[in-house]
């Protein structure tokens, strides 16, 4: 036994990022946690069969004992941040309860079956092994019931597929054989310290450090997520916050339609902008005028940067298995876009006496994904070998 179809997926309040191995070939997707309700009667087909992508055009609808089924049709990810009923996850949203989880997750998984079965109108995708993430404030409580209701069959239906000829829909029947669900943080944590082949650890020195204790930072949308370390294992006592990045977005959404008459359409086509740097902070309200935005969006990381090292302060000081930490990690997509001013407000916390030294890994934007696939793939191998063990003693 082993090991076919794993899919991997950070279940992010701003993005859905996923890595597949289909067979020992990978895939990876990035996927806006956006939908919109679709509707017929307002349908316009905004392509040219020859020049649009599916991913782009997403409109989906999902039949799953996962939730109750309205009938309903939406787009999903890059297609429903360009409509004007787009709709973004609230504040501290409970990911485990919300219809949308389970649409973007069965939507970018059988949109991965259609892109490695090209032209198939119907067809039955199997995943033996799903890894999803829940924030460390949603982890232990939901954990079993976000496992309950992955696991089994899932029906997804895409309308309106460019180059199809009428009814321009294609049906991929999903099942899910085994789900395990790590919490954001951890997972990161196995990204940094393990090989994605051979499962080994490679970073002998963080491991080590773990022995006086490590805590990572984990800034996504909408939750810090902050986990312990010790002797290589997760602790009790260090938990997250319902605090993110989505809320800074907002009003620097809100000040640049307000005072530059130019709307983002989505909060991930200004982390598309801002990630590029302060040389392309600009938008172009009108053809040839470029207004610099510079001004609305520095007060807002800097704001998100102080709060962010007043989080870690905290956690630092509020559990008594990880006080004297050796390493203060810092990871996360907000943590990337913010990453100068997190460091500028360090100094200011050093001269309090307080210091913080962070480190910043590379890639930090996808350790938790990297470490999702590194638990599916153990948790396989775990399989397995009981597997063996039972069939060798008869």
């Amino acid at each position: 036994m082993l090991i076919n179809n794993l899919l991997a997926v950070d279940v992010g309040n701003s993005w859905y990022k996923v890595l597949v191995s289909d067979n020992g070939e990978t895939f990876d997707y990035q996927m806006p946690n956006a939908i919109a309700l679709f509707d017929e009667e307002l349908y316009e087909k905004p392509y040219d069969d020859d020049d649009i992508d599916l991913e782009d055009n997403l409109i989906v609808e999902i039949k799953s004992p996962a939730f109750v089924d309205k009938r309903e049709i939406y787009y999903l990810g890059n297609a429903a941040a360009k409509q004007r009923n787009v709709s973004f996850t609230s504040y501290n949203n409970q990911k485990a309860d919300e219809v949308r989880t389970y649409l973007l997750l069965f939507g970018i998984a059988g949109y991965h079956a259609l892109v490695t079965q090209p032209w198939n109108t119907e067809l039955e995708y199997h995943i033996n092994q799903l890894a999803v993430s829940l924030p460390t404030t949603q982890y232990k409580e939901n954990k079993e019931t976000f496992k309950e209701r992955l696991i089994g069959t899932h029906s997804v239906i895409f309308h309106k597929v460019p180059g199809m000829e009428e009814p321009k829909e294609m049906v991929v029947k999903l099942t899910i054989d085994d789900v395990i669900v790590g919490a954001e943080g951890a997972c990161a944590y196995l990204g940094l310290t393990r090989d994605q082949e051979t499962l080994s650890v490679t970073n002998e020195s963080l491991v080590e450090d773990s022995a006086k204790g490590i805590i990572i930072g984990d800034l996504g949308g909408d939750s810090v997520d902050f986990v312990g370390i010790k002797n290589n294992k997760p602790v009790a006592s260090v938990e997250g916050e319902a605090f993110g990045i989505n809320p800074y977005l907002d009003i620097i959404i809100q000040k640049v339609s307000k005072n530059e008459l130019y709307q983002f359409n989505s909060r991930s086509e200004l982390e598309k902008l801002l990630i590029k740097g302060p040389s392309e902070w600009y938008v172009e309200p009108f053809a040839g005028v470029k207004k610099d935005i510079s001004k609305y969006v520095l007060p807002q990381l800097r704001d998100m940067a102080i709060k962010y090292l007043e989080h870690f302060d905290r956690v630092r000081s509020g559990s008594n298995e990880i006080k004297g930490a050796a390493r203060y990690i810092a990871v996360g997509g907000a943590v990337k876009l913010a990453q100068r001013q997190i460091e500028e407000a360090a100094v200011k916390w050093k001269e309090r006496g307080r210091p913080i030294d962070l480190y910043f890994p590379e890639d930090m934007p996808n350790l938790n994904v990297l470490g999702l696939m590194i638990l599916a793939k153990m948790n396989q191998y775990r399989k397995a070998k009981i597997d063996d063990y039972v069939y060798t003693k008869g």
